[in-house]
């Protein structure tokens, strides 16, 4: 009976544990697992972005637009968006900046991403 008794305690204390566990990582802001997938294809999307942007700018000694970068063919990109969010490219002769905008009316509290020449992937306002 003892046996029985400790086993049941172990029992609740692992479920206890699972359950803070797993409702502290949902409560980080990370979202359901789809939004997380679609979060991570966004910045995946940047980085390409940039590398492109980077590589034009060193064979044609300047940053150039999203859609010049996909015309070209120096960035192959089926959509310039993925389920809701839609990118964009800010350009001066020395910078770019490539932004994700999230789609708050679809999914109210999410984050727009950018990245620049420094190719770190940062949540903006």
């Amino acid at each position: 009976m003892k046996s029985l008794a400790g086993l049941l305690i172990v029992a609740l204390l692992a479920a206890l544990v699972y359950k803070y566990y797993f409702s502290s990582l949902q409560s980080a802001g990370t979202g359901t697992p789809a939004q997380t997938i679609d979060i991570v294809g966004v910045k995946n999307d940047l980085v390409g972005i940039a590398q492109a942007e980077r590589a034009h700018q060193a064979m044609q000694g300047s940053y150039t637009s999203l859609d010049a970068l996909i015309s070209s063919g120096e960035l192959t990109m089926k959509q310039t968006g993925r389920n809701g969010y839609t990118y964009s490219v800010e350009t001066t002769d020395q910078s770019f900046r490539a932004i994700a905008h999230c789609p708050t009316a679809t999914f109210p509290g999410c984050s727009n991403y950018a990245v620049d020449q420094s190719m770190e992937v940062q949540p903006t306002p």
